[in-house]
């Protein structure tokens, strides 16, 4: 059973507009025309019935208040439909379709780009219908036939200025500032079963002599040097931030997007690339292969890289343009990653030979690392 947004109201029941349902329904209004009474009571079930549901997966926290307070009712409007928000993690939406294939229920699962790839690899998401918009897109948002990225984020760091100044360290610019004694049980660190883990452990290959085709000088950076500072684990982004608000962690991995939800609530984080360079990480969309609002999937993808939802995802998710047409005011475009120039230093990862071996390196990491 599909878990549903507490903001949304509950579904009714996925049926076009051709069903038995609804002609039994219709039928049932003929029926009792002559009767007023009975003909107005009729009629709400059938406009319940004729209006279609869309079921959309994406995570929860701000992200999901900007869908459903700015995003959602316009489409909802203009297309007469209910979209019913699906909360999960990209994980989590991974294995909800792995789960559904068959009987599908979600319509757009929209993931992080290695989730999204996966789900690809997988023959989960349908194709992407060509559209005006689509032209407007940077080369690299185009993910594949079967997918597209709507957002653009990085993984960098974040600490908390305040507490820094406090105990008199210095502003930090490298990705070794995870391996500082001086931050002994003050950092947060991700798993590897988020993305933002995930991201860490391959650059500390990289910088290690390593890389994703040999990811062992990761392992032994992470847990030899790394571990030992981490005070949590937290599985979530939410969770992260609870971490650093109650003041436990002061230092932690963290995705631009989610940097600046944290930074909105006046929270003193700030946050850097790190000179050995930011992971570029898309937020990806797809319409879920043979699902039962295929035309309206197509249409709430475009919808979203439409410049005005492109600029309000910036402005409260964090997430750069993928749309190039869109323009954004100074103060926003600073905080995201914004403009060809600033998205061509960011670092690319080899998604196919990560996922290849992601389920491996998880074991290992439960061995090895997180224990």
């Amino acid at each position: 059973m599909i878990p549903v947004s507490r903001s949304r109201r509950t579904p009714s029941p996925r049926r076009g507009p051709q069903s038995p349902l609804l002609r039994s329904l219709r039928a049932l209004a003929g029926r009792f025309a002559p009767y007023p009474l009975a003909a107005a009571l009729a009629a709400p079930l059938v406009a319940q019935a004729a209006q279609p549901t869309l079921y959309v997966a994406d995570v929860g926290g701000s992200v999901q208040q900007l869908f459903d307070q700015k995003i959602i009712p316009g489409f909802e409007k203009t297309h007469d439909v209910k979209v019913v928000y699906v909360a999960g993690n990209s994980s989590d939406t991974l294995a909800k379709l792995q789960a559904q294939k068959g009987h599908e229920q979600i319509n757009v699962a929209i993931m992080d780009d290695g989730p999204t790839y996966q789900a690809m690899t997988l023959g989960l998401c349908g194709k992407v219908d060509p559209a005006p918009v689509m032209n407007d897109l940077y080369p690299l948002a185009h993910l594949g036939d079967d997918a597209v990225g709507i957002g653009m984020v990085a993984t960098g760091i974040g600490y908390n200025a305040d507490a820094f100044r406090k105990l008199g360290l210095p502003e930090p610019d490298s990705w070794n500032v995870l391996a500082d004694p001086r931050l002994k049980g003050k950092i947060g660190m991700p798993p590897i079963t988020n993305t933002y883990g995930l991201h860490t452990l391959v650059m500390l290959a990289r910088m290690n002599g390593g890389g994703e085709k040999n990811i062992d000088p990761g392992f032994a950076a992470m847990s030899g040097k790394v571990a030992p500072n981490v005070l949590s684990w937290a599985p979530t982004p939410g969770e992260m931030d609870s971490e650093m608000q109650n003041g436990d962690v002061i230092l932690a991995p963290y995705g631009s997007g989610r940097a600046v939800a944290l930074q909105n609530t006046g929270f003193p984080l700030k946050f850097f690339y790190p000179k050995e360079g930011g992971i570029a990480l898309q937020v990806g969309a797809c319409p879920v292969v043979e699902n039962a609002q295929p035309q309206l999937s197509q249409q709430f993808i475009q919808y979203l890289l439409s410049p005005e939802v492109q600029a309000l995802q910036a402005q409260a998710a964090g997430y750069g343009p993928v749309n190039r047409t869109v323009k954004l005011a100074p103060d926003v475009a600073a905080r995201v990653p914004y403009g060809p120039a600033q998205i061509a230093k960011l670092v690319s990862l080899d998604w196919t030979t990560i996922n290849q071996h992601r389920a491996e390196w998880t074991e290992r990491w439960n061995r090895t690392v997180e224990h």
